[in-house]
């Protein structure tokens, strides 16, 4: 017998909510598949299902078992797939996680995009400030942002992310423009989700801890902040540029700017072989380069 019998069954049964209904997906008939769970309840020595003349729902072990048999059955076929045919069309489930806002304004409708042209492709995203396990959650992707710690996954750089301390003239009229970081300690500072500022001096890399009336886990709501004057902020290119450009914001000790982080998708190694992954990191690259926020920086 071989370790496979009964997980196609089982995840079948589970997703269908019948035996009946997995019987027709599989094209089985419906003795086999409850013949077929039942020897998996036997080796595993554990329910998965409760059964009733009305429906059919999961234990408590059957819902453990099935996201890890799902995921089985899914690297299994994908497996087939990638072999049989390294350029085929991207199919089967695909999981990501991105930052919120981040992921909110650039990377969903770029995946959007991509599932527009592959209606094959099944897509689940989460959008999360935390940084997930990866591996062990069972994600495909991930999008970070800034510097990446060391780690077994394979990184691959989508666009460039540089941070800009900012304010807005009518803040500046007031109460002065800083020259030197030693001069920030007396202005004051909108703080978003770090605790830190970064800037580079005397070619190396110093933090600054900001102070001040204001503070907000939201970086749009700092950029609001400061387009009214309320302080000084340091945000990342794609919220400012544009207000840079415009006048709304001036861009101040830029030769203390800190050396340029990036945007990055991270991946197990083994995924990268996959249609699904593969061809969704080149539309993103090829997407976030054409949005306007990553246009040249103004002088």
């Amino acid at each position: 017998m071989s370790r496979w019998d009964g997980l196609d069954e089982f995840v079948a049964v589970a997703e269908c909510g019948s035996f009946s209904r997995a019987a027709e997906r599989l094209r089985l008939s419906s003795s086999h598949v409850s013949r077929q769970v039942a020897l998996l309840e036997e080796r595993l020595q554990a329910r998965l299902l409760y059964r009733t003349t009305r429906r059919v729902s999961l234990t408590e072990a059957g819902q453990t078992f099935l996201a890890r048999c799902q995921r089985l059955v899914e690297e299994r076929d994908e497996a087939f797939l990638t072999i049989g045919d390294l350029h085929s069309a991207p199919t089967g489930l695909l999981r990501m996680t991105a930052a919120v806002a981040y992921g909110e304004r650039f990377i969903v409708p770029l995946v959007n995009d991509f599932m527009a042209q592959y209606p094959a492709l099944k897509v689940e995203i989460e959008l999360t400030n935390r940084t997930l396990d990866m591996v062990h959650e069972g994600f495909d992707l991930a999008i970070r942002l800034g510097r990446l710690n060391e780690s077994s996954l394979v990184a691959t750089r989508l666009a460039p992310r540089a941070m800009y301390l900012c304010a807005a003239p009518a803040y500046l009229e007031r109460y002065g423009r800083p020259h030197t970081l030693s001069e920030l300690a007396g202005h004051n500072c909108l703080v978003g989700t770090g605790d830190t500022w970064l800037f580079r001096q005397d070619e190396r890399e110093v933090q600054f801890r900001p102070t001040g009336n204001w503070r907000c886990n939201s970086g749009q709501a700092v950029l609001d902040a400061a387009l009214r004057g309320f302080g000084l902020c340091q945000l990342p290119d794609y919220y400012v540029l544009d207000p840079l450009r415009r006048g709304e914001l001036v861009s101040l000790l830029e030769a203390n700017q800190p050396p340029g982080a990036a945007v990055w998708a991270v991946y197990p190694q083994r995924r990268y072989s996959l249609p699904k992954v593969r061809l969704l990191l080149d539309a993103l690259k090829l997407g976030l380069a054409a949005r306007p926020e990553y246009a040249a920086a103004p002088a």
